[in-house]
């Protein structure tokens, strides 16, 4: 592969060019992005399969379902993105996946699997994983790869990379946004990732049905603990109304913590006849501690897991309960 630059770090990165290595050894790869994916998994997906196109390595980017958030469909070879498994693949790279189960099926045995992630509670599942709970986004550790091994970033992955880490940061708003993160955002715009033109293609394209749906979810808005903690949810019902998709809802919750009052957020809604749960938090209120009693995980300040049930009232009931005895 073609080479630009190497990273000046005294930190141990020998899986990095471990990976390298299975990577370059690998007949065809599989990338594969979490269920219900987010722009941190998908670009950190992207950004991979850029390289590997460039290189001529075989591959596919694998996604359980088809339904993608089209907003990441400036992304180059977004449309490549696939639900159907390859007959054959000797090598898998999971992006962002705090779990094995994140994978959304079950990856055969004597397949190696690469295991790139940024979650606290990522358990390394992988042959080799690359995992930092340091680093604001599973993107800014695919940059990490590129550099350390000197592979160079051509202007499609240098977007896809900037996507992920400027929306995963929450616009470099996170605690784990540190200087280096800056720095490495910095490189990306050199290497030809537009700010402007990404954050108009994330920002600027909702649809009506989001301003539509938005008012019921906010309308929900429960508050506990003399408001420290709040819950709002996406009852299936106001998404057919108003003929939004459940992601049209996910800035409520935000909203949500954006009041001085609330310390805990909690959005519920019904994803494929479960209930999907995220939760955030501020400051050092660690909300992955009660979200990891139902097989979740994430970070301290942002977690998610998925309830076996429909029943939006009984998983409120769960969670809270669980928020108030971890406290």
């Amino acid at each position: 592969m073609k080479k630009d630059f190497i990273l000046d770090n005294k930190l141990d990165f020998a899986n990095y060019k471990e990976a390298l290595d299975l990577i370059e050894k690998s007949r065809y790869i599989l990338i594969i992005t979490h269920v219900n994916p987010d722009a941190d998994s998908i670009s950190s997906a992207l950004a991979l399969s850029n390289l590997f196109f460039e290189n001529r390595i075989k591959h596919k980017v694998f996604n359980v379902s088809s339904d993608l958030p089209q907003n990441l469909d400036f992304i180059n070879r977004f449309d490549k993105i696939t639900d159907q498994l390859p007959k054959f693949y000797d090598l898998a790279i999971s992006v962002d996946c705090g779990t094995i189960k994140r994978l959304g099926f079950e990856l055969p045995s004597d397949i190696p699997l690469i295991n790139i992630d940024h979650h606290k509670s990522n358990d390394d599942f992988g042959t080799i994983n690359i995992v930092d709970s340091n680093r604001s986004s599973t993107a800014e550790i695919v940059y990490d790869f590129f550099k350390f091994n000197g592979l160079y970033i051509t202007k499609h992955s240098a977007t896809a990379l900037y996507t992920g880490i400027y929306d995963d940061s929450l616009r470099f708003s996170i605690a784990r946004c540190d200087e280096m993160t800056f720095e490495k955002a910095n490189f990306l715009v050199k290497c030809g990732a537009n700010p402007s033109f990404i954050a108009n293609k994330l920002l600027r394209r909702d649809s009506l049905a989001k301003y539509r749906v938005i008012p019921k979810v906010l309308n929900s808005l429960e508050l506990f603990d003399e408001g420290k903690i709040a819950f709002i949810k996406a009852e299936p019902l106001w998404l057919k109304q108003t003929g939004a998709h459940v992601r049209d809802c996910e800035d409520a919750l935000d909203m949500i913590m954006s009041m001085a009052i609330v310390k805990i957020a909690v959005f519920l809604r019904v994803v494929n006849n479960e209930i999907r749960v995220s939760a955030r938090s501020k400051g050092e209120i660690d909300v992955s501690k009660p979200i990891s009693k139902f097989g979740g995980g994430g970070h301290t300040n942002a977690a998610g897991c998925t309830l076996e049930t429909t029943n939006l009232e009984e998983a409120k009931n769960m969670v809270l309960k669980e928020i108030l005895e971890t406290r």
